[in-house]
């Protein structure tokens, strides 16, 4: 066993009560196929094959402690979110997943640590849910990167996001519910590079949105697949802002100012995109990230963090550990070697 921290993960319950009264006819449910594999049917078509180690806590220690990892973040997977439903229905929905979250971490507590969802589009539902959530033991919630039309930096959204600083409940924004078009049907083109777009759309969202100058940095917010493709982009951000104030100057200041206001995993998969992601956004704002168990997750856990020759043992630690630490509020919490 490590000591590494993985801020990235998702679960999937074995099965859960029939969702169609809330989400009808496409309502996602579980074709159990035996008991190590499953495929999340949504309707009449098929989703995402999974298996045990989305919900089986003893498969999961077993990977964690193959890779080093001593804690998971476990988070809902997005699919499940519902944001396009009435908040009712989506909270009824989120009320369902959460409960069975917190099943699946109790075998181990100690090291499985719970995020829940909640009902985006509904503000007041949205914080009630989240309230109920912390009360029952998770400690943090993921949230999807826009709800319909609507980006981060909406009014509803950003009452919430108050609402989870003013709590002190760390966010985790994971991109979902991409474009479709025949361009991006091929080759996963929606994950490689609509999920990157919708994640860098986010964090613009907070910036020129002004979400960071309403809100003060009691707020601890990070994002999926190392923020998306920001680090790539933040020097064109920087020259729009100054070269087109009169449409982008919508921030009290340009886009570098915000760099210590989130987080970002470390799921890059490369050196060189990780060692760019440090230089732009931090040593201390990067975390261990694996998206497990989903097949375009990283494996083992933290590679890319343990094989990069620029960090150093102090800089590899942060990462590996402190930065999630600090995120997640665990500073003193045990370290197993």
């Amino acid at each position: 066993m490590g000591d590494m921290i993985d801020v990235h993960t998702h679960y999937v319950p074995k099965g859960w009560p029939d969702l169609s009264a809330d989400a009808g006819p496409e309502a996602p449910w579980m074709k159990v196929e035996s008991e190590t594999e499953a495929m999340i049917m949504m309707g009449t078509k098929e989703f995402r094959r999974v298996q045990s180690d989305a919900w089986d806590a003893e498969v999961r220690l077993r990977d964690m402690d193959a890779d080093g990892v001593h804690t998971q973040v476990v988070s809902p997977t997005p699919a499940f979110f519902n944001y396009g439903r009435t908040g009712e229905q989506a909270a009824r929905i989120s009320r369902i997943f959460n409960d069975l979250a917190l099943e699946i971490v109790e075998p181990a507590k100690d090291r499985l640590i719970p995020f829940c969802q909640v009902p985006l589009q509904d503000t007041d539902a949205a914080c009630r849910e989240l309230e109920r959530c912390i009360a029952n033991g998770h400690r943090g919630v993921e949230i999807g990167n826009h709800v319909g039309d609507l980006d981060l930096d909406s009014e509803g959204v950003v009452t919430f996001l108050q609402h989870c600083a003013s709590l002190d409940v760390p966010v985790f924004v994971h991109p979902w519910d991409m474009a479709n078009s025949p361009r991006l049907d091929r080759w996963m083109a929606q994950w490689l590079t609509a999920m990157p777009a919708e994640t860098h759309l986010s964090i613009l969202a907070l910036i020129l949105g002004g979400v960071f100058d309403k809100i003060d940095d009691r707020l601890k917010i990070g994002f999926a697949h190392g923020g998306g493709s920001f680090a790539f982009w933040l020097g064109r951000m920087e020259n729009a802002w100054h070269g087109r104030n009169d449409i982008i100057g919508t921030s009290e200041y340009p886009p570098s100012h915000y760099l210590g206001r989130f987080y970002v995993d470390s799921v890059v998969f490369d050196e060189r995109a990780l060692r760019l992601l440090v230089d732009t956004v931090g040593v201390d704002r990067v975390m261990v990230g694996s998206d497990y168990p989903y097949p375009l997750g990283e494996r083992p856990v933290g590679n890319v963090v343990r094989k990069s020759e620029f960090l150093d043992d102090a800089a590899r630690q942060l990462i590996s550990r402190g930065n999630a630490e600090r995120f997640l509020g665990l500073s003193g919490m045990p370290v197993s070697v």
